[in-house]
């Protein structure tokens, strides 16, 4: 199976990246970079393609992921990072410009789009709503309703919690520097509320399993939107985290 992977330099991208190369079922890994991907060097599968302009896929791009059969995009970037507009653009306008683009590869058979977007999105913000939960919840929605427009294109939500890479070794050398704030709060979440951990390693593995599915509807705890938004508690209880 082939799988296109976007955000593989960052954190969860790392993770979903360790996976996807552990993975017999995954043949080949188009990698959607800007910059070149130290974790795939030296695996025949896996294939870095620089692209810089996520707006924009050309025709030569898109005969090279034709047979792609599935996506996880795990590129993002933190509010504080950048500004409003750059925000919007990176969080919003890049995923659903590729899903538009993805859904023209086969459009007779399944796509599965995987978008990794976040505790805290909603579709219904308030006054004190953060600016990651707006632009989120508004991209997990225009991303389902062109998901209703296409016949073939499946989508799947993914909200991670605290992402909690410790206990995920193989990626330490790879994974980006992480806020000095992450690191106390990770054991305190630990201790008194699970259900607000992601680990690397599950995340990597069903986030995955996604791209790769059949692409039907989910059931279950956490499970929404009709079966395409999967919280962190369905992502734990997917994973075998919450038993």
């Amino acid at each position: 199976m082939h799988v296109i992977l976007t955000g593989a330099t960052g954190l969860v991208g790392a993770g979903v990246l360790h996976q996807m190369l552990a993975t017999e079922g995954i043949s080949r890994i188009s990698i959607l970079s800007r910059r070149p991907v130290t974790m795939a060097e030296g695996h025949d599968k896996a294939k870095v393609i620089i692209h810089k302009d996520f707006n924009t896929y050309d025709s030569g791009l898109l005969e090279e992921l034709k047979d792609a059969q599935g996506c996880v995009w795990a590129l993002g970037t933190s509010q504080n990072s950048v500004n409003k507009t750059q925000y919007i653009e990176i969080t919003h306008d890049y995923p659903l410009a590729a899903a538009k683009a993805f859904s023209t590869l086969h459009p007779d058979s399944p796509f599965q789009f995987v978008f990794v977007s976040g505790e805290g999105a909603t579709q219904t913000p308030g006054m004190f709503t953060p600016i990651f939960g707006k632009i989120k919840g508004q991209v997990e929605q225009a991303l389902l309703d062109f998901s209703k427009t296409v016949s073939n294109f499946n989508l799947y939500n993914v909200r991670p919690a605290g992402v909690d890479w410790r206990e995920h070794s193989e990626i330490h050398g790879f994974m980006p520097q992480q806020a000095a704030y992450k690191k106390p709060i990770l054991p305190v979440l630990d201790m008194v509320y699970k259900n607000m951990l992601t680990p690397t390693r599950e995340l990597g593995k069903i986030l995955t399993e996604l791209a790769m599915s059949k692409g039907e509807p989910l059931e279950g705890q956490g499970v929404g939107m009709g079966g395409r938004l999967v919280s962190n508690v369905a992502i734990r209880r997917m994973t075998g985290l919450n038993k």
